[in-house]
């Protein structure tokens, strides 16, 4: 075992499921003695963390009214100063750290004071999603390229929004997190593009988690479907030519289905 004191752990969580934490992550959070974790880390995954370590709760919830700059930079100095303590510090983000998690910013800020920064990665709600529910985002001769970006879509400039139109008229997926809030403007857009309304989207929400939820649709009808079911972030969207299960794991009446649904038809 390494001497870990006064260095920083930048450690990714995975989905939720803590059967799909890596055995590098588990071993650092065994050897913590303090833990800065996301609101999205699951209690289970938490119940690894010895007695004895610290944990806290640094994480955001959408709608928290808090000034995430300002959140960003407390964690910053949280993460410093334990190291500067002689501390071993794991900040444990879910998902992977450079998948939309800010896990650079928090490198810098380490490098910045002379601190020794470890970064593990963690399987991104994405593509933990698209295996879980077996959504081709790649395949030979058919999906050579895929698209990852945030519900920030809907603010995008015509420049960055063209780009995205064509990927999706030449077959490659767009998946996309953070967007229930902006969900309705982005399919609009995509609309007014005259991109077909048949285009394919699936919504998982949960992802890994027992409760778990997958909706299934046309890009036309799908707001009409959200809207008449209760989401849960985080949410993950799929859009794009080849974005339904392989299987058919959703009704076809209602195109929903729970995890418990899905075990039965398995």
């Amino acid at each position: 075992m390494i001497d870990k004191k006064g260095i920083v752990t930048i450690a990714g969580a995975g989905p939720g499921d803590p059967e799909l934490l890596t055995l590098k992550v588990l071993k650092r959070l065994q050897d913590a003695n303090v833990v800065l974790h996301d609101s999205l880390i699951s209690k289970e995954i938490l119940k690894l963390v010895p007695d004895d370590a610290e944990t806290v709760n640094v994480g955001k919830r959408c709608g928290d009214g808090q000034d995430q700059e300002k959140r960003q930079e407390r964690i910053n100095a949280m993460m410093i100063g334990y190291a500067l303590e002689g501390k071993y510090c794991v900040r444990l983000k879910a998902g992977d750290p450079f998948v939309f998690g800010r896990g650079v910013e928090e490198v810098r800020a380490l490098m910045e004071k002379g601190i020794e920064a470890e970064v593990i990665p963690g399987i991104t709600a994405g593509l933990a999603a698209a295996n879980m529910l077996q959504i081709p985002v790649t395949e030979r001769n058919r999906t050579s390229s895929l698209l990852f970006c945030t519900g920030h879509t809907a603010s995008y400039s015509f420049e960055q929004f063209q780009g995205v139109l064509a990927l999706l008229r030449e077959g490659s997926p767009v998946v996309m997190y953070m967007g229930m809030k902006n969900f309705e403007t982005i399919v609009n857009r995509l609309l007014d593009a005259h991109l077909p309304v048949s285009l394919q989207v699936s919504i998982v929400s949960k992802v890994s988690l027992c409760d778990q939820k997958v909706i299934t649709g046309m890009l036309e009808t799908i707001g009409d479907v959200i809207r008449e079911q209760d989401i849960e972030t985080p949410v993950v969207f799929f859009i794009g030519e080849h974005t339904l299960p392989v299987k058919e794991l959703f009704s076809t009446s209602t195109g929903f289905l729970n995890t418990s649904e899905k075990e039965e038809l398995q």
